[in-house]
């Protein structure tokens, strides 16, 4: 029951809808505007990086606390459906009618702190990767897919490989549409406003 309760926190803490917060405070409702995600890329097309500085670092944070809130029962497959619940959270947010974002940055928080070994590689890819294209949702998909991969390399825990496997599934899944618009040539890029 213990154990429960601490997945049920994290799915909370993962729901706290952070890029709608802010953009209420900045008069406007982010699901309105740009491409309506709930998310740090549209902030920063739609708010302005201050804004989105602070979504991105909230949004990090939320899986920095649900990785380490599991961390506390000392079991590994707990520590996994505590991160799982934080991203599940944020993609499908009870606040929101149950939408949300699309889990990168709730993603990479968990994997700061389960993984450094593991951001380190995926940060020079996703930056790479975004300075030559100026396609952040590429980037993401590519470091999603790659996630699962060099836990397996660098032989993680069983249950974290499946944690990482599952959190590329959502992640990918997510970006469905920009998997569409990237193959379509409607992809808007980094620095584009809409």
């Amino acid at each position: 029951m213990y154990n429960l309760a601490l997945i049920l926190l994290c799915y909370i803490i993962g729901a706290i809808p952070f890029s709608y917060l802010i953009s209420l405070v900045k008069g406007v409702d982010i699901r309105t505007r740009g491409s309506g995600n709930v998310g740090a890329t549209n902030v920063l097309r739609t708010l302005g990086p201050v804004a989105a500085a602070i979504a991105l670092a909230a949004d990090l944070l939320k899986g920095v606390v649900a990785a380490w809130i599991g961390t506390m029962t000392g079991s590994e497959w707990i520590i996994a459906c505590c991160a799982l619940a934080a991203v599940l959270g944020h993609c499908y947010s009870v606040f929101l009618r149950f939408g949300g974002g699309k889990g990168v940055a709730t993603s990479a928080g968990i994997v700061l702190y389960l993984l450094p070994r593991e951001l380190l590689i995926l940060l020079v890819v996703f930056l790479v990767l975004v300075a030559l294209l100026r396609y952040v949702s590429l980037g993401s998909i590519t470091v999603a897919a790659l996630l699962p991969v060099l836990a397996l390399i660098m032989r993680e825990p069983a249950e974290l490989q499946i944690m990482s496997l599952l959190m590329a599934v959502l992640v990918i899944y997510r970006h469905r549409e920009n998997i569409q618009r990237l193959r379509s040539g409607t992809e808007p890029k980094l620095g584009s406003r809409t």
